[in-house]
């Protein structure tokens, strides 16, 4: 263990801190979409979390969504990642053909880093924001962001724990209160040929819908984090935090970072969440030290209102069979759709041939129409739900218990916070033991 470098934080200092530092914008931003409608066309966007997902996807999707938009602050934990946003940027935009000096106005003074780097992102001068960092940090993230009446956009998952998410979903109802956007990163939700198919569903093509299945199986992403070497100078949390994607208290596990996806298609096709459920998991592949306390395979039996149930099946390792779609079985017929694809068969067959686009592009341009007609788009409690979903998963598989929704979401405690914020100590987190970790 190191000695720690930074001054210490806790989560709720965090959250406080960054509530009463957007306070004296407050007055001003809560005009809201009202404010800018009387104002130019330009959205100036500010990045916090400039990794690949908010440098590749991020403002590269967001630039290139629509016109008028410019990169006007930028910022991440670690100070080397925001100092070479520009030039990543640059790439990204020339890949795409867009005009980077057209778009890119951060300057050094707009360029952030630190463990304060969202509250400086935020209080510069923006529209809104894209929070792109690890998804522990989500919840406090928004919350400042919605006290200094900015719009945001929220990478997929917006929690790791319960308390998390009941923070998140406190912040996202505050938001809609003051008039305020936030859309997530659920993009398959834009997908023209998926939009068509749960139209069908909902309009009764299959009947009633009495169970179903989900399978994705993928590669470990043992090589997806560039830092894989732990440097001598760089204390435990830093060190967890540049491989975030292999600690729960940042990722949530992988049922929650990346499948978070296929659970929330299952969502919207029965327009509810679970009841409860029941999973199994285990760590057989990624099992050294560099790939932290996750598993890398899980499989969940979720009940639905009305005893359905569907069952999703999660693994990461490298050399299997690769599958990603989900069948759904109607009284009426039966489905089967991945994020390419549609179809269902029976007495109302289908099979969608229509025009597609990029969805992740599409939420970016359904975010900046909302805010330039003072519209309001609010997903926050819909992605607080999904990941929920994938979290009660999780909690199942970690205890070898029965999960229910309501006792999760009334009675838990469930917190994965560190004791204090900033680089330092890391408390242990041993990997996870049915019949030995505890439901909290």
């Amino acid at each position: 263990m190191n000695t720690p470098t930074h001054p210490h934080i806790t989560r709720r200092d965090f959250v406080k801190a960054s509530t009463t530092a957007g306070f004296a914008t407050l007055l001003a931003s809560s005009l809201g979409n009202r404010a800018f409608a009387q104002g130019s066309d330009t959205i100036r966007v500010g990045l916090v979390g400039c990794g690949g997902r908010g440098i590749f996807a991020g403002i590269s999707d967001c630039a290139s969504s629509s016109p008028g938009v410019q990169i006007t602050a930028v910022g991440d934990l670690f100070p080397e990642r925001a100092q070479s946003a520009a030039e990543r940027f640059k790439s990204s935009c020339e890949r795409r053909k867009l005009d980077f000096n057209q778009i890119f106005k951060a300057t050094p003074a707009t360029t952030f880093s630190g463990w304060d780097v969202a509250q400086k992102v935020i209080n510069s001068d923006v529209d809104m924001v894209i929070f792109a960092t690890p998804p522990y940090f989500r919840p406090a993230q928004l919350k400042a962001c919605v006290a200094a009446g900015k719009h945001a956009f929220v990478e997929k998952p917006v929690a790791t724990d319960v308390v998390g998410t009941h923070a998140f979903i406190e912040a996202a109802d505050a938001a809609k209160e003051k008039g305020l956007c936030v859309v997530a990163g659920t993009q398959m939700r834009r997908q023209p040929h998926l939009k068509a198919l749960m139209q069908r569903f909902h309009d009764g093509a299959m009947g009633e819908i009495v169970g179903g299945q989900s399978v994705r199986f993928g590669g470990a992403l043992m090589g997806h984090v560039a830092d894989r070497v732990r440097k001598p100078e760089w204390s435990d949390v830093e060190w967890q935090i540049r491989r975030w994607l292999f600690y729960t208290w940042l990722s949530g596990d992988f049922i929650v970072e990346q499948h978070v996806h296929n659970l929330d298609l299952i969502n919207w096709a029965l327009q509810a969440h679970p009841v409860f459920c029941y999973a199994m998991g285990a760590r057989q592949v990624r099992t050294g030290p560099a790939y932290g306390n996750i598993y890398d395979q899980m499989s969940v039996v979720y009940e639905y209102p009305n005893g359905v149930q569907v069952t999703h099946a999660g693994r990461q390792m490298d050399g299997i069979m690769s599958r990603n779609n989900i069948r759904l079985q109607g009284s009426k017929g039966r489905s089967i759709f991945d994020f390419g694809n549609a179809k269902i068969t029976g007495d109302n067959p289908f099979t969608y041939n229509g025009p597609t686009f990029n969805p992740a592009v599409q939420q970016y341009a359904d975010l900046i129409s909302a805010i330039r007609k003072g519209q309001v788009i609010n997903e926050g409690r819909q992605i607080a739900e999904t990941t929920m979903t994938a979290m009660l998963g999780r909690i199942s598989a970690y205890t070898g218990q029965a999960v229910k929704w309501d006792w999760v979401m009334k009675r838990s405690k469930l917190d994965l916070s560190p004791p204090q914020q900033g680089f330092g100590p890391a408390p242990e987190r041993p990997v996870a033991i049915p019949g030995v970790t505890k439901l909290i």
